[in-house]
């Protein structure tokens, strides 16, 4: 590329000049590629990889010298002697003669430079780049990256670092780039090569270490091997970035989402210089915004603006606290230095007033913000107080102008409503007074007068009183609702408030039955969601009522299941009241649908809450209290159930070895975690555990099973086996009572016990929960994160492993392959499969991945990423031809015509070419061609009789692929053919009577196949020979077809002329052998047999428009294989050039055509050919030859990881 003109003082340090002429001079670094310049030569390599000069210094490069002067610029360099050669030879044509024109030599330097800064001017304009000062030594590294690994251009370098690779016992000194789907390393030592690429997706294990020996390692595991780096110049962000980006690939492994959020970050033009902080500061943005949603119980789409330092007036306690506010889009937070001192949560639709308060010295800078509550919150010590008022007004706008358009929105809704609304507000009947269930779908009872709707929690409505109404438990719950009312009354009510120990301490003694639901709301953050999408659960009722499918199905069978023993589900008001949230999670939210435990967990939710709440809270624990517990692989509890084991084996050390013995802790955390103890204990003691996890989340989980263990460890430590170790923990379990409870005992039906022992002490909840937060209280949520991440790589990469296993159990008594060869087959066409989500194929890979979909169908490759594989792997890919072949190959094997095929499919037409007898393959290789053609993207009809075809084809949907673009025709449709041969699972000689002859121009396209396949075969001269005998034959059988046919033409003249043109596509007649032409004479049957296409000019085109569709590109004569007369020395040849080209208006002859029999029995007639269909194929060589080939522009494709080696 152009460079800006620098001067250079010595030319020939550390450089080799190759050309030079009087002006410029054109040289490549010591040390890179052959002949490096001997010693010095692997000394400047082995420094430029170890400095990193190599990023910045290209190894070619153009200087311009005048001849008197002993300054030099550069004013060009390159990574390929390609790339500056070019720039080389532009010089020599356009500015040589000029500048000998020239007299001054101060003259020539200002043009010269004036020239090159025009170059890079235009250059830029051309291609939007902005300019930029810190861009390319970033895109120097860039450049480098793509070169030494083979990336596209679509592969973002997100960073690179300075480090050592150990290989062996020998560090490698050299550079870690991290880009959005690979780790790259690159070393090169004293002419010593390595390069190690490892996908994010294939990572088992990341982690952070410290040895003896060294300090500060990163341990990267993938299947097969483990990798150490170390010496880094900053360890922590290293690793931070990278632990990043592999949550990245585990979330696109784990659902589709995973592809839109890459889609997400900010896309940079193929050509400009890509600047570092981009992509960087995105993704640190990205992470910030996560930890900052995490610590407030923010909605998930709430992104951070800015932090800063400051001071909160705290008036219960009249102190100045110092901690950091949060600025993002809807909402202001603040946290103090001291964890637990105080938090608050300001949602900008609640501010009043902003304004800047006088400064002093008690109080500089100080900012209050007014609530519509009548709160105040004075901060001070503001850092940059006027930019940031700037902020929070321009948010403060935005939002009250969405609430103004919400407001107008509702009112024009609400004028036609029906629904009752209670004084605050909120939803009191939010179901819709009709049903929208169509014909013929099933409909659920909504809203029947039968049915009453549950306008208020059920608790209120259920409520039990003991006969003695104020005993001492009412009087204690009557106390503890006067506590919460005057914390209200001193720290704020409601989202506002100020949140401190002292609610904590409130949230421990347990949360009043009466205001349960309005404190889940705060404390879980659903509060907010609710009040920004006023009307959306009605709409969501409105919608999903009705409705029929496997996740009603599953909700609808487990309705009766929930709490059975509480009488608010004892009828159908509760049930119904259960339905409409479930149903409408699950139009929500499809991804999840519905899941087992949800209907355990949501029953509680409405026991307090309100419906709309209760939808809310579902939400607020499905989609971020406990990320992904309740998807189809219920992956977040498995991750979870890790970590409990990490955290067993820390906190209770001599239990855990017992336990993993009896493999009891997978098997107690899951119903553990999955319904928070509901289905495990008593019901009055469980929803005390629910008030705590609301109020600190995942970690009381985590503290209480702990606590459960700790209590039981003699017990446990004495178990023979897991049964044993079950019914100690259960019987345990059931024993948590609650003494505070007003309601009447519910009988208690989870666990099931099956001995006589004795019942366990009663254990109080509120001392467990205490106990807790006591011995276990220091495990921290960042913490929990981080153990998280672990956990999540291993249990996702062994789902992975398990649909590997699946699948190829699925499929292994179909085919011939081994299961080793089935595995090594899955990985390459699951790695094809990931590479193409990456850098984009022709369809979006959110429509291609779906881990829900059942094993076989998840991952699935286009047309575009079969190519690929279908060259690496296909026995009969070779030569120019391979592509239009793939692509004939692909529409075969995609029999539900989605332009996508899924592993079966791909395994079932490779099967076929590795173990397939002579006539199977002869077989494939003929219905390859008698499929209708693709046609192109952009082609003008060269005929008229094109031209018709055009107007006849009717295009029911189009799928783009590549430069091809498939019409889904109605004549003829190749899936008609395909429902055909595949009506009968085994294929039988009798079903080739049933394939449709081929015309002519499939025929041509059969022949130029042919001719490609053998192009690089040791035989190639005996099959070229070959062919053409089989050729001239085929075309004799086919003109003597010709004479049978034409004794019927003339029969049905008059009847053809009428028909339906488009008849033939509709697949009611056999489809060739009926194809009639109005004016077909035998008149040419004495033509050559050796002619592939028809004279016959005198041919009215009217006539054509029955014709069925031919291959598009067929008319065009360029491309035609000519047959010559066949003799001993003769070869079937393609012809180049146009010097023996048929006169353009030749047409192909349309009676001609030819059977699968036909073409079968006059293969068989030619040893050579017999021979090169009936050879095996070695497998296990392809195989190994596709996980190390490195393809231009395209990574190594490879199991888990690769490694180039040493190279010497």
């Amino acid at each position: 590329m152009w460079v800006s003109p620098e001067d250079v003082l010595l030319a020939g340090a550390l450089w080799i000049t190759e050309r030079a002429n009087p002006y410029f001079i054109l040289q490549k670094r010591k040390g890179h590629g052959d002949g490096g310049g001997g010693l010095a030569g692997l000394l400047v390599g082995t420094l430029d990889v170890v400095l990193d000069s190599s990023a910045r210094m290209a190894p070619y490069r153009i200087l311009y010298q005048t001849p008197d002067s002993l300054v030099y610029w550069i004013i060009a360099h390159g990574t390929s002697r390609k790339e500056i050669t070019e720039h080389w030879e532009w010089l020599e044509h356009n500015l040589l003669q000029t500048l000998s024109i020239f007299e001054n030599e101060n003259d020539i330097t200002t043009f010269v430079k004036g020239k090159v800064q025009g170059i890079i001017a235009e250059y830029n304009k051309n291609h939007d780049v902005k300019e930029d000062d810190d861009t390319d030594k970033f895109k120097e590294a860039s450049t480098k990256f793509r070169k030494l690994f083979g990336m596209p251009e679509e592969e973002k370098l997100v960073n690179y670092y300075s480090c050592s690779y150990w290989k062996g016992k020998v560090p490698r000194q050299g550079w870690l780039y991290l880009s959005i789907n690979h780790l790259c390393f690159y070393s090169y030592l004293l002419g010593k090569e390595a390069k190690l690429v490892v996908r994010w997706a294939d990572m088992t294990q990341l982690e952070k270490s410290a040895t003896l020996l060294l300090p500060d390692v990163i341990k990267v595991s993938t299947r097969t091997n483990e990798h150490v780096f170390s010496v880094f110049l900053n360890i922590n962000e290293t690793f931070k970035l990278a632990e990043q980006l592999a949550n990245i690939a585990m979330r696109q492994l784990l659902d589709n989402k995973g592809f839109e959020q890459d889609r997400s970050l900010p896309k940079l033009k193929k050509k400009s210089p890509k600047k570092v902080s981009a992509l960087k500061r995105d993704l640190d943005a990205r992470a910030k915004s996560e930890r900052y949603r995490a610590l407030f119980r923010l909605p998930k789409d709430e992104k951070l603006d800015g932090h800063t330092d400051c001071t909160l007036w705290t008036p219960f306690n009249k102190m100045h606290i110092l901690g950091q506010m949060f600025v993002s889009t809807n909402y202001i937070c603040f946290t103090s230095k001291e964890e637990t001192l105080c938090s608050l949560i300001i949602p900008l639709r609640e501010v009043t007033i902003v304004e800047k308060a006088d400064s002093s010295n008690v109080l500089p800078s100080p900012l209050s913000i007014s609530t519509k509550n009548r709160m105040t919150f004075l901060f001070a010590n503001l850092k940059d107080r006027d930019f940031l008022v700037q902020r929070i007004s321009d948010f403060l706008q935005q939002t009250t102008s969405k609430i103004c358009l919400e407001r107008e929105l509702n009112g024009s809704l609400n004028s036609s409503d029906d629904e009752v609304y209670s004084q605050q507000g909120s939803l009191l009947s939010s179901s819709p007074q009709h049903s929208l269930g169509s014909e013929g779908e099933r409909t659920f009872n909504l809203n029947d007068s039968s049915v009453p709707t549950a306008t208020q929690a059920l608790m209120t409505m259920y409520r039990r009183r003991s006969p003695e109404e104020f005993n001492p438990k009412l009087a204690k719950e009557f106390m503890k609702e006067q506590a919460w009312k005057n914390h209200f009354t001193e720290f704020g009510q409601g989202v506002c408030m100020y949140r401190t120990e002292k609610t904590k301490e409130l949230v421990l003694k347990g949360i009043p039955e009466n205001m349960r639901g309005e404190l889940w709301l705060l404390f879980s953050g659903a509060i907010n969601e609710m009040a920004t999408h006023p009307g959306y659960y009605e709409d969501l009722v409105e919608k999903s009522m009705g409705k029929y499918n496997l996740a009603t199905e599953e909700i609808e069978r487990d309705l009766h299941r929930s709490l059975p023993e509480h009488p608010a589900f004892q009828n159908e008001m509760g049930i119904a009241a259960l339905r409409r949230v479930l149903t409408a999670y699950a139009f929500r939210n499809p991804n999840i649908g519905y899941c087992q435990a949800m209907n355990i967990v949501t029953s509680v939710l409405l026991l307090y809450a309100k419906e709309e709440e209760a939808f809310w809270l579902l939400v607020a624990l499905c989609e971020r209290m406990l990320p992904d517990y309740y998807n189809t692989r219920v992956v977040g509890a498995l991750v979870d159930q890790g970590v409990f084991e990490e955290l067993a084996r820390e906190y209770v050390p001599q239990l855990y070895d017992c336990m993993q013995d009896l493999g009891v802790i997978s098997t107690i955390s899951l119903s553990w975690f999955l319904t928070l103890f509901l289905s495990v204990m008593p019901f009055e003691s469980a929803v005390v555990v629910v008030d705590c996890f609301f109020y600190d989340g995942i970690k009381v989980i985590f503290q209480l099973a702990l606590s459960v263990l700790h209590a039981n460890i003699h017990q446990l430590l004495g178990c023979k086996d897991d049964g044993e170790a079950m019914t100690v923990l259960g019987r345990y379990l059931d024993s948590v009572s609650n003494k505070d409870s007003t309601l009447p005992p519910i009988p208690h039906l989870h666990s099931l016990l099956t001995d006589n022992g004795e019942p366990h002490p009663e254990v109080d909840i509120f001392k467990l929960v205490r106990s807790s937060y006591e011995k276990f209280g220091s495990i921290r949520a960042d913490v929990i994160e981080q153990m998280r991440f672990k956990q999540r790589l291993r249990v996702i990469q062994t789902i992975e492993d398990t649909t590997k296993r699946n699948v190829v159990r699925t499929i292994v008594t179909e085919t011939a392959f081994s299961i080793d060869e089935l595995e090594e087959l899955y990985v390459l066409f699951k790695a094809e499969h990931l590479t193409s989500c990456y850098w984009g194929g022709s369809s979006n890979p959110t429509e291609r991945h779906d881990p829900s979909l059942p094993y076989l169908e998840q991952y699935r490759i286009d047309v575009e990423q079969f190519k690929g594989l279908f060259n690496l792997l296909f026995p009969w890919a070779n030569g120019a031809h391979s592509d239009p072949l793939a692509v004939r190959f692909f529409r075969l094997l995609d029999q539900n015509g989605d332009t996508l095929i899924n592993f079966r499919e791909f395994i079932s037409g490779l099967g076929i070419l590795c173990h397939g007898d002579l006539t199977e393959k002869l077989k494939l290789l003929y219905k390859m061609h008698v499929l209708p053609e693709i046609t192109h993207e952009q082609e003008e009809p060269d005929s008229a009789f094109e031209a018709t075809q055009y107007f006849f084809e009717e295009i029911v949907s189009e799928h783009s692929v590549g430069k091809w673009r498939i019409k889904k025709l109605n004549t003829p449709d190749y899936r008609h053919y395909l429902k055909l041969w595949n009506q009968e699972t085994k294929p039988k000689l009798e079903n080739t009577k049933d394939l449709p002859k081929l015309n002519q121009s499939q025929f041509i396209e059969l022949c130029k196949t042919l001719y490609s396949m053998f192009s690089e075969d040791v035989a190639e001269q005996e099959l070229y020979h070959a062919t053409a005998t089989v050729t001239s034959l085929l075309l004799e059988m086919g003109e003597v077809g010709k004479l049978f046919s034409s004794s019927s033409v003339r029969k049905d003249h008059n009847v053809q002329g009428q028909s339906d043109p488009c008849e033939e596509g509709k697949g009611d007649l056999p489809p060739m052998q009926d194809i009639k032409l109005e004016d077909s004479s035998p008149k040419d049957t004495g033509m050559s047999s050796a002619m592939l296409i028809s004279d016959d000019e005198t041919k009215d085109d009217t006539s054509m428009s029955s014709y069925s569709v031919l291959s598009a590109g067929s008319h065009e004569l360029d491309e035609k294989l000519q047959c010559e007369d066949i003799a001993d020395d003769t070869v079937l040849v393609r012809s180049e050039n146009g010097a023996d080209r048929l006169p353009h208006s030749t047409s192909i002859d349309k009676d001609w055509a030819i059977t699968f029999e036909q073409f079968l029995a006059s293969v068989l007639t030619e040893q050579a050919l017999v021979h090169y269909f009936e050879k095996p194929v070695e497998v296990a060589a392809r195989i190994t030859n596709a996980k190390n080939v490195h393809k231009v522009g395209r990574p190594l494709l490879s199991t888990s990881d690769y490694e180039i080696s040493l190279s010497g």
